[in-house]
């Protein structure tokens, strides 16, 4: 009897050490939504989203809440660096998405936005979020 509890205890540790663990692919497309327009916060999530772009992880950037300022002309010299960061980051074909609906609530009009950046609608943004094996972070 003792033993059956022993062998009980140790089974599943023993199936589970066998069972494969779920990890990132090494090209799984990277979304980044970023909601704040918080500089230390947005250099963190732009340093994360470029070095994991850097390594071959497709990479899509979406600017929602305050975070949609970050891609306005009128905001230019208060996010001059992260700005720069985001046009090196789409030369090399990361893609920033900037919400619509979001635009509105800032007052940011879609002449407004830099060059490069992508005016969302459900396919352009669902078609980047929903891709297969996507991973998402939130700032």
């Amino acid at each position: 009897m003792k033993l059956i509890k022993q062998l009980l205890l140790v089974l599943p540790l023993i199936i589970g050490s066998m069972a494969m663990p779920v990890l990132a692919g090494d090209k799984d497309p990277l979304f980044i939504n970023l909601s704040t327009d918080n500089t230390p916060r947005v250099d963190h999530a732009l340093h994360f989203g470029n070095v994991h772009f850097s390594k071959g992880h497709p990479l899509t950037i979406f600017l929602n809440g305050k975070g949609v300022l970050l891609a306005s002309k009128g905001h230019a010299a208060k996010y001059a660096g992260q700005q720069k960061a985001l046009a090196e980051m789409m030369d090399k074909g990361a893609v920033v998405i900037v919400c619509q609906y979001c635009m509105k609530q800032v007052g940011v009009k879609e002449s407004q936005l830099l060059p490069g950046f992508k005016v969302g609608n459900p396919e352009l943004t669902g078609g980047a979020l929903f891709k297969d094996n996507t991973k998402t972070l939130s700032w």
